[in-house]
Parts: C-alpha cells; sequence; structure tokens
C-alpha cells in the first residue's frame, strides 16, 4: 500500500506541474517566481554548482587502500617431505606528499567559486532576458493599440470621404487615396497583434512554465532610475559581474592544476605490509614502493596544464574586455534613448499633435484637400511610435546595464 501511495502522490505531484498557471495578469515579479520554479538554464547551472561541490569532497578523499588474500599448496623439499596449505595477506596504502593534496584541493575549490559565480550569472542573465520579454511583450501590445486607434481613425476618414465624394464635394482621387490609408492601417494593426503573439510565446519559452494561450501580463512600466556615471559602473562590472568572477576561478583552477602536475612528477610512494604463513614457517614483511620515472616524466601532462593555464588567463582578459565593451554599449544606447525621450517630451509630440489639429481643420473647412490631412495624420502617427519606441529602448538598455552590473533580481 506504501508503494501504491508513494506512486499516487508522485502521478498527482506532475499532473499539478503540467497543469496551466492560473490566467490572472503576470505581474513581473510573479513571472520571475516562475522562472526560478521552472527554467532548465537555471537548473543547469544549479547542477553544475552542486556537481563542484561534489568534486571538493573527491579532492580531499585520501586513496583508499588494497587488500590482497591467497591460498594454496606448498610442497617442501626435500620431496620426501611433507605437503601442507598456505596462506598470504598484503595490505598496500598509496601514499600523497601534501603539496599534491594542497594543489588537487585548490583547485576544486576554484570550481566551487566558479560554479557558484556561474549560478550568479545564470539568475543574472534570465532575470535581464526576462525582463527583456515582458517589456517587449507590453511594446508589442502598445504598437497593437496604436495601430488599431489609427486603423479606427483612417476609417472614420474614409467614410466621411466616401460621403463627400457621393454627393460630389471632392473629387474621386481622394477616396482612393483613404482607401489605400485604411488598408495598410488594417494591415499594420493585424500585423501589431501577431507580434503580440509571438512576443508571449517567446517569454513562455523563457518562463518554461505551463502558461494558458491567452494568459495576459500586468501593464505596468517602471519608473525610470538614472545610471551612476559609466566609471562608477566600470568599477561596480569589475568588481561584483559574476562570469567575470567565474573566468578568475577557472584561471585559479588552472594555476593549481599546473601545480598539481608538477607534483606528480615527484615519485608517490606506496607503503607495503604482508605476511604469509607456511606449514613450517611464517613470515611478514614491511616494504615501500617507489615508481621510477625513467620513461615517463609528464612532460606532457605538465605541457597540457601549462597550455590550458595559459588558455584560462587568455579568457579571463577577453571576458573582461567583452564586458567593457557590452557595458559602454549599453550606455551609448542609454543616452541616444535619453536623448530622444528629452526631444519627444519637450516639444515633438506637442508639436506633431498641433500640426494634426491645424491639418484637420483646415480640412474640415475646405482649405485642404485629404493629402495635407492624411499626411498629417501619418506624421502624427509616426512621432507617436517613434516616442513609444524610444520609452523601451531606454528601458532596454537600463536592463542591459543593470545586467552588466549584477543587480539582484527584485
Amino acid at each position: 500500500m506504501k508503494y501504491i501511495y508513494a506512486h499516487l502522490i508522485s502521478g498527482v505531484s506532475m499532473l499539478l506541474m503540467l497543469a496551466p498557471v492560473s490566467s490572472a495578469p503576470l505581474t513581473l515579479q510573479q513571472a520571475w517566481v516562475l522562472a526560478e520554479q521552472h527554467s532548465p538554464s537555471l537548473k543547469v547551472a544549479r547542477n553544475q554548482a552542486e556537481g563542484a561541490q561534489a568534486a571538493l569532497e573527491t579532492a580531499s578523499a585520501y586513496p583508499n587502500p588494497d587488500v590482497e588474500f591467497g591460498a594454496g599448496t606448498s610442497h617442501l623439499l626435500p620431496p620426501s617431505a611433507q605437503t601442507g596449505r598456505n596462506s598470504a595477506m598484503s595490505i598496500s596504502q598509496p601514499l600523497e606528499f601534501p603539496g599534491l593534496r594542497s594543489a588537487r584541493q585548490r583547485a576544486a575549490q576554484a570550481g566551487i567559486t566558479s560554479g557558484a559565480a556561474l549560478l550568479d550569472d545564470a539568475r543574472v542573465n534570465l532575470y535581464a532576458q526576462l525582463k527583456l520579454a515582458f517589456f517587449e511583450v507590453l511594446r508589442r501590445q502598445d504598437e497593437a493599440t496604436l495601430t488599431a486607434e489609427n486603423h479606427a481613425l483612417l476609417l472614420q476618414i474614409r467614410n466621411r470621404v466616401k460621403l463627400r465624394v457621393e454627393v460630389g464635394e471632392s473629387p474621386r482621387y481622394e477616396l482612393v487615396k483613404s482607401d489605400a490609408e485604411s488598408l495598410t492601417a488594417e494591415n499594420a494593426a493585424k500585423t501589431a497583434e501577431l507580434r503580440v503573439v509571438q512576443a508571449k510565446d517567446r517569454l513562455r519559452v523563457l518562463l518554461g512554465a505551463p502558461l494558458d494561450d491567452q494568459f495576459e501580463i500586468v501593464h505596468v512600466m517602471p519608473k525610470i532610475s538614472e545610471p551612476p556615471e559609466l566609471s562608477v559602473l566600470r568599477a561596480e562590472l569589475l568588481q561584483s559581474q559574476p562570469l567575470l568572477k567565474a573566468a578568475i576561478a577557472e584561471s585559479e583552477r588552472a594555476e593549481a592544476k599546473l601545480e598539481q602536475e608538477r607534483s606528480l612528477r615527484i615519485p608517490q610512494p606506496t607503503l607495503k605490509w604482508g605476511a604469509e604463513r607456511h606449514p613450517d614457517v611464517n613470515l611478514w614483511r614491511v616494504s615501500v614502493a617507489m615508481p621510477l620515472p625513467l620513461w615517463n616524466q609528464r612532460a606532457g601532462p605538465v605541457g597540457e596544464a601549462h597550455a590550458n593555464r595559459e588558455r584560462a588567463l587568455a579568457e579571463q582578459e577577453r571576458i573582461r574586455l567583452g564586458l567593457l565593451g557590452e557595458l559602454d554599449q549599453a550606455y551609448g544606447r542609454y543616452q541616444i534613448a535619453r536623448r530622444q525621450m528629452n526631444v519627444f517630451e519637450k516639444g515633438l509630440m506637442r508639436d506633431a499633435e498641433s500640426a494634426l489639429k491645424v491639418a484637420e481643420a483646415a480640412y474640415r473647412y475646405g482649405e485642404r484637400g485629404i493629402l495635407d490631412y492624411l499626411d498629417a495624420q501619418r506624421v502624427y502617427r509616426s512621432t507617436r511610435m517613434d516616442y513609444l519606441n524610444a520609452r523601451y529602448e531606454l528601458q532596454f538598455a537600463l536592463v542591459d546595464i543593470e545586467r552588466l552590473r549584477a543587480g539582484e533580481p527584485k
């Protein structure tokens, strides 16, 4: 019965894990909780860190002794003498010099540091990717809202133009032009809806959690926090970036591996104790076995370890320069987006809206044609879309800066 209950509980747990998550609007914090529970990449990083911890236990273990036991028949000389049983037993214990053991433990300890840093890097990267995917859904939803509003407005314009053409107040080419504009807006609206679905699919895959096909997210944009100066950001990156910490730990592990291989050049002795029992005599002996490094002086393993150390140091420098380059690029994108936001908020949006109102009034009173009004509408729509993109580009740049600063997920 216990066996049956165990399988029943396991089956219910699996069903609960596979069941879709509630369709309530998803916040960024809730999405992060789901990602921590279900993300495969985070599980891989955790398993690697656990494996590094187990490697330290392996490095700290002492070598096992060998025990040998044998028995047989003794034929004593001369042949007329009696025949009897004999037995023998021996114990061998390999010995290690402290330098070899210390180097092996340092390599394992560096592996633990590297594993922990890689786990932190996985969490930081997953959180950054999650925020980018979350904001991408918000961005596509805002685009869909703008394109839907534009399509509805152009349909209204098209209906008014059609009425004026039918009563003879406007030429027919204005109806053709408004039809083309409304069809273009309809295509843009449908494309924006598909992009919302694609963005949600990417977010669902990133979470690794079962979500409803029609899940929604809470539409809340975080407050824009100004990052420190670039020099301060660089210092923070060099001090706290987990990927760089992992690279430094790998260099230390490669250095310890090189020292370990050099220590193995010194022959490691084996202490032996043996005893034999014969019909007429008992023997015992203590001996030490020492390998002679005549044909193999470990030149190959030492050279390979030396090359691995140089490679690790070069990789560490490459990662350092790469992270600093990414930070410079992200900070540059932030400055561009910040400047664009200031331009839009200080007058460009207001000017585009004023121009649209003037063109609309002129069209109503017959002072301008439909082409001027549609051009003003197009400029206003493009300005709103550019402002929307600038807002999200600013958020994307801030997310990258936060990732490079190794900000703790909140």
